[in-house]
């Protein structure tokens, strides 16, 4: 693939997913946490079960030896991922969780330091401190007149346990597209890891209700998130994984929190404090520092 045809996949990729922040905050302004969490799932994998009927021969073969290690990739990659973020977002900005979330990153180099033995330098430490450090800014002083409750400490870690989560899910990934193409291993986490949702439809007193009381807005954004944030913005991560390193496709991602902070203060007049920009200036300054002169983290 061509240099510019690889940054414009990622543009599309950043875009849907900074789009993703504030259509999430109109989701559960109807729906609860999980009952979001399932109705994104669900449109994500008929939209992908349509796929395997259309295009079979595009698909990689699943092996059995891989359908565990596949369905522990899509549910805490994925489903825990987004249980975590859509909690997160009932009391912190979607401004906050964007820019939380983008320092994914700095997990790809301690998680590729832990498995695969990979050393940190210096300026990595010092940058993983610095963002970590912004990230508490944020999630303690960035929204304004904000009361430190316990629920919303709850949020912002649950946000930052999805970046976590989300980081696994790249570095799990990236040995499993040895076997399987982007395409192959982004539909088969997704329709595997979807299973482990299926006690939660059960467990859910509301979901009947919330579904039948969903407004346009709320449907479109469902669609959104579903088709754009998921089907199309995860098959461009895997395949863009295919071609690049880890470490250099999780740089594109800095992009994400300015875009979707723009998106939410034009729409959703997402509030903005000083201590969020200082938070943000502290996260970006750190990504910077973790991916300088970075080497390649997964071979």
């Amino acid at each position: 693939m061509k240099d510019w045809k690889f940054v414009l996949m990622m543009i599309i990729a950043v875009i849907v997913w900074a789009c993703a922040f504030p259509f999430i905050s109109i989701g559960l302004g109807e729906l609860s946490f999980i009952n979001l969490t399932i109705m994104r799932f669900l449109v994500v994998c008929i939209v992908f079960f349509i796929i395997l009927i259309l295009i079979p021969k595009k698909f990689s073969k699943l092996h059995k030896k891989d359908i565990l290690p596949i369905f522990i990739l899509g549910f805490f990659g994925v489903m825990v991922y987004h249980l975590g973020l859509n909690y997160g977002e009932q009391y912190i900005s979607p401004s906050a969780a964007s820019l939380i979330i983008a320092t994914i990153p700095i997990y790809v180099v301690i998680l590729a330091t832990i498995i695969l033995n990979e050393k940190i330098k210096i300026t990595k430490l010092f940058g993983i401190i610095i963002a970590l450090v912004g990230v508490i800014i944020i999630s303690i002083w960035g929204k304004k007149n904000i009361s430190i409750e316990i629920d919303y400490i709850f949020a912002a870690f649950a946000v930052l346990l999805a970046a976590i989560m989300g980081a696994l899910y790249t570095i799990a990934g990236k040995k499993l597209l040895e076997r399987y193409n982007g395409l192959s291993l982004t539909v088969y986490a997704m329709l595997l890891g979807s299973i482990g949702l299926i006690p939660f439809v059960f467990i859910s007193p509301t979901l009947i209700d919330e579904i039948t009381t969903m407004s346009t807005t709320a449907w479109l954004a469902i669609l959104f998130l579903g088709i754009f944030s998921t089907v199309i913005g995860y098959v461009i991560w895997y395949v863009a994984l295919e071609m690049k390193t880890a470490s250099s496709v999780s740089v594109y991602l800095y992009a994400i929190p300015g875009l979707s902070t723009i998106i939410s203060y034009f729409f959703l007049d997402d509030e903005i404090t000083y201590f969020f920009v200082l938070g943000g200036v502290f996260v970006i300054l750190g990504l910077i520092l973790v991916n300088m002169k970075t080497k390649k983290l997964i071979k």
